[in-house]
């Protein structure tokens, strides 16, 4: 039997299916379930849903039982992969006895495997629904914006695991910028952004370098350039100088948080000043991609015959 809501907003989760929903906290996902499961009184015939309905919250036991409709909501957040596992089964047979389940989940990698249909839930409204992979690929695209237009105008520094140098520079400042020069916490897979460093000069250094360096969270070494790797040359300076250096390159790495480390010193590797791992960034996608390095490979597919 499926579960029928004319309020909030017409929608139906057809008998045998597994509804995986997604959107914004406060969006009304949690609404939907209790209404779904009966927990919410709503105005009369606002949703038709068969009994006998179950509601499993956060610290509920995964156990769906005979239940034809049923409502979990994060239940699996903080489940064992084999209890996930069991559950995959225990649905699989509500499908078969033509039940309806809504599933709300944090995690979109589990609703892509556990669901017939995502529902995207926007301000109590369905914004969209269909395939799971193509509405769970525009709800990224809204996060990674909304990540970065929150991150906009500043950058997260940290206190460095390690500063040395002689004291004949000092970085004043370190930030990460976006495609229109703005200091950002936030990159866009594929977007042009940049790196800033601002050097001040204590005494007179003949010919100083400037580098930076991209690692990940657990401290693997991604990118690295400075700007005699560059071919472009700075010095002399003098005591007072200050200079701006800014790096800019696309973006080619995959969605996770990284750290900057940064530097200025002579050609032979003397520090002026080394600052380790002071600033930490995210790069955001609308798509899942393995690894670090998003390469985005073209696929070309050749029918072969014997």
């Amino acid at each position: 039997m499926s579960v029928v809501f004319r309020e909030p907003f017409p929608a139906t989760a057809p008998g045998g299916y597994v509804i995986g929903l997604v959107g914004d906290d406060g969006a009304g996902k949690r609404d939907l379930l209790e209404l779904a499961a009966g927990l919410r009184q709503a105005s009369p015939d606002a949703v038709t849903a068969s009994p006998p309905r179950r509601y499993l919250g956060p610290s509920d036991t995964a156990g769906i039982g005979d239940a034809m409709t049923l409502a979990m909501y994060h239940t699996l957040a903080t489940k064992d992969a084999a209890t996930r596992a069991r559950t995959a089964m225990d649905l699989e047979l509500l499908r078969r006895r033509g039940g309806a389940a809504l599933l709300v989940s944090h995690e979109p990698d589990l609703l892509a495997w556990l669901s017939d249909e995502i529902w995207w839930i926007d301000q109590g409204r369905l914004k969209q629904k269909g395939d799971p992979r193509e509405v769970l690929d525009a709800y990224r695209r809204h996060v990674a914006a909304r990540l970065r237009e929150q991150a906009n105008g500043s950058s997260l520094m940290l206190t460095p695991t390690m500063r040395k140098g002689d004291g004949r520079a000092v970085l004043e400042s370190v930030e990460t910028l976006d495609e229109s020069g703005r200091p950002v916490a936030v990159w866009q897979t594929g977007a042009m952004v940049g790196v800033r460093v601002v050097v001040r000069f204590e005494r007179w250094v003949a010919d100083p370098v400037v580098g930076i360096l991209i690692r990940t969270r657990i401290g693997f070494e991604v990118f690295g350039t400075n700007t005699e790797l560059e071919k472009v040359k700075l010095g002399p300076c003098q005591a007072s100088d200050a200079l701006g250096i800014t790096f800019r390159f696309p973006c080619h790495l995959c969605p996770q948080e990284y750290t900057l480390t940064a530097a200025s010193h002579d050609p032979d590797g003397v520090w002026h000043d080394w600052m380790e791992d002071g600033l930490a960034f995210s790069v955001v996608d609308h798509r899942y991609t393995a690894g670090v390095a998003c390469l985005r490979a073209h696929i070309e597919v050749q029918k072969l015959t014997k």
